[in-house]
């Protein structure tokens, strides 16, 4: 099947997963990459304080600070 023919099932708000293959489906730009970064021991205790206020992981409270400093600096610019 043709990306345009796939494009009007999708648009007509048909099922389209009969078309994919959901084995091997991904979403680009996605996947999971390693950072090691040091911090500071402050840095890191402030950081466990402010994820068990949110009931979140460290590394969870990490990745949605940053994705957030990223969308808005995208957005400014």
């Amino acid at each position: 099947m043709k990306a345009t023919e796939f494009d009007e099932h999708f648009d007509a708000g048909e099922d389209v997963t009969e078309f994919l293959d959901l084995n091997t489906a991904h979403r680009p730009g996605l996947t999971a990459r390693r950072v090691n970064v040091d911090f500071p021991e402050w840095m890191v205790q402030l950081l466990d304080r402010e994820a068990r206020r949110l009931g979140v992981t460290r590394q969870a409270l990490i990745k949605l600070w940053v994705a957030d400093r990223l969308d808005h600096q995208h957005h400014a610019a």
